[in-house]
């Protein structure tokens, strides 16, 4: 997947294309191209607080300007409930691609070039941004405003009078909804916080409106870092329950990299004569199948694992497992996976039958 100008420059394209990456636990990072929000589904870190479901929408989104050469670019874009809209970021958005499954958005400062991208950590409620200067004339000041939020991802917020705790900490700050709310914390390798608790009202859902159903919610800006990007140093920004995260967007990366190749070489060693000429396609079909698998851990098995059906709102449904269990484990060559996938649907075997959907709220 990769689009231009032609697609980047035009917002009605720019936000009719939506991208996501997960991290194998029922968790996700979803949005637009644009930015945009259009959906409630959208966030950069969807967490499974249980596994695989328990879908929570903790950050809704980064508010990103940069500052470079003296001028200043608003790279962010949103809609606001009475259809206005600021700021225009799409207008400086060169091109969008995904590197294997890793989205990568290259805004145009005048001469510099910015690039970010976005991904999780495997088997972690942890969502990386990195920004990079591919080619610059001198630093880029960066200033990111976090928007977040804490819900079930089915559901949306009005943020009246609600006040989250939110606290300065190391290289970040953390984020309680209210008392037993699990906290989550944004943290950054580089550059200083400043914490916030200001709620932005009335952000647009258009996807949800042409499904006939509430078409805006508030989200609550936290907090704003300020850094700076140049040649040879990016800035990383985590978001994730984990308050051990690691920083290192770099290692980071190269473990998601990791994770990916290893995808390929699993399918290479099953399918030895489909992969002499492997094409781009088939490769994003392998990458895209591994978004599905997601583990589900339970007391009789802690290494269970399932399929879900869908994103963004569907969970694991027993039909579709055994549908897409071939596809997905044999023919990808992870007879393993496929193996502990029949092991957890069989400890809840009664009467002959298997379960078709577990419970949302992750009891079974």
């Amino acid at each position: 997947m990769d689009f231009g100008r032609d697609v980047c420059g035009d917002l009605g394209q720019a936000e009719a294309r939506e991208w996501l990456v997960t991290n194998g636990l029922g968790g996700y990072a979803s949005g637009t191209v644009a930015g945009l929000l259009t959906r409630r589904y959208h966030g950069l870190l969807v967490a499974a607080l249980k596994p695989p479901v328990g879908r929570t929408l903790l950050v809704a989104k980064l508010d990103e300007t940069a500052e470079s050469g003296g001028r200043v670019f608003s790279l962010y874009t949103n809609r606001w409930r009475d259809g206005s809209i600021s700021l225009h970021g799409y207008r400086h958005l060169e091109r969008f691609r995904l590197e294997d499954t890793v989205p990568v958005w290259t805004y145009a400062l005048a001469d510099d070039l910015l690039e970010k991208r976005v991904w999780m950590e495997p088997g972690a409620n942890t969502t990386y941004v990195r920004f990079e200067l591919p080619r610059g004339s001198g630093p880029v000041a960066m200033s990111i405003k976090a928007l977040v939020n804490y819900r079930d991802h089915h559901g949306s917020t009005r943020g009246n009078g609600w006040q989250m705790r939110v606290t300065a900490e190391d290289r970040g700050l953390s984020v309680v909804a209210y008392d037993g709310a699990v906290p989550f914390h944004l943290r950054s390798d580089r550059g200083r916080w400043e914490t916030a608790h200001d709620w932005h009202w009335g952000f647009d859902l258009a996807e949800e409106r042409a499904r006939g159903l509430e078409d805006h919610e508030d989200h609550l800006h936290v907090g704003t870092i300020q850094g700076t990007v140049e040649e040879g140093k990016s800035l990383t920004v985590v978001l994730s329950i984990d308050p051990g995260a690691s920083l290192d967007g770099a290692k980071a990366l190269e473990r998601r990299t990791r994770h990916q190749h290893a995808l390929l070489g699993a399918f290479a060693k099953a399918q030895p004569a489909l992969t002499k000429h492997v094409s781009a396609w088939v490769e994003q079909t392998m990458f895209a199948a591994d978004q599905f698998i997601v583990d589900r851990p339970s007391p009789k098995d802690p290494n269970g694992q399932s399929v879900i059906a869908g994103y963004h709102w569907f969970g694991d449904w027993g039909r579709d497992t055994m549908i897409a269990l071939p596809g997905l484990t044999l023919t990808t060559g992870r007879p393993a996976i496929a193996s502990r996938i029949l092991k957890t649907y069989a400890a809840f075997v009664d009467r002959g039958m298997v379960p078709n959907r577990f419970p949302d709220a992750g009891e079974t």
